[in-house]
């Protein structure tokens, strides 16, 4: 899943991108609000952590534009302890959690876990598609009970598919929820990984969707 951060604290917005790339998502990252409004507003998030204290735009007017420009991907508003004002002035801007600082990493992964699986559909963090279990907390895919072997590549590509089962999911969507904004968008990468994923997953559990895409199948 591909997350964007937008905190000014330069020491902690990268320890925040660590985190994320450590749990393996794939993290874009902007300093001020302006540069993270544009990011938000042309690229697509799975879900983005938005810190309210922001210079050149704040984060409640960076997020009130993305709601007004119809931009729904989950936010995750970072606010001081002290300001129970600016978590109630957040949510009602449009956002759809916080942290209060200072916080611990492992809550900013839980929550963003839980962002990303709601906005998909799913209760847990753990999706079952036939005899294929994904468990987003732990990072894991088993087929019938047994630890399946995965690159973080496959890893991503895989959570994507079965977050959106019963959707024909485009390459360019791959594509652009999968790596940072730099990729090189015109490569064959993602048949590559699709390839490698079907001969480690039960047979015709990706379709190819001729010129469409792939969709995630019953995997029996």
């Amino acid at each position: 899943m591909r997350i964007l951060v937008v905190e000014d604290d330069v020491n902690l917005n990268r320890q925040i991108k660590d985190a994320l790339e450590d749990a393996d998502y794939v993290v874009d990252v902007a300093f001020d609000g302006e540069e993270g409004h544009f990011l938000g507003d042309t690229e697509p998030y799975d879900a983005v952590v938005l810190d309210i204290g922001l210079p050149q735009m704040d984060g409640l007017s960076v997020l009130e534009a993305w709601r007004r420009d119809g931009r729904d991907m989950p936010v995750l508003i970072l606010t001081a302890r002290d300001r129970w004002s600016d978590k109630v002035q957040g949510i009602d801007a449009g956002a759809d959690d916080y942290v209060a600082k200072p916080f611990h990493m492992e809550e900013i992964l839980a929550r963003i876990r839980a962002l990303v699986r709601r906005a998909a559909g799913h209760a847990s963090n753990e999706i079952q598609i036939g005899e294929v279990r994904l468990d987003m907390g732990a990072g894991r895919v088993t087929v019938e009970g047994k630890a399946l072997r995965l690159t973080s590549h496959e890893f991503r590509l895989l959570a994507y598919l079965m977050h959106h089962k019963g959707k024909v999911v485009s390459r360019t969507e791959l594509t652009e929820h999968l790596y940072d904004q730099d990729f090189d968008r015109d490569s064959n990468t993602i048949e590559v990984f699709v390839g490698r994923l079907r001969k480690k997953l039960p047979k015709n559990c990706i379709e190819t969707v001729r010129g469409l895409g792939y969709q995630i199948n019953d995997c029996q």
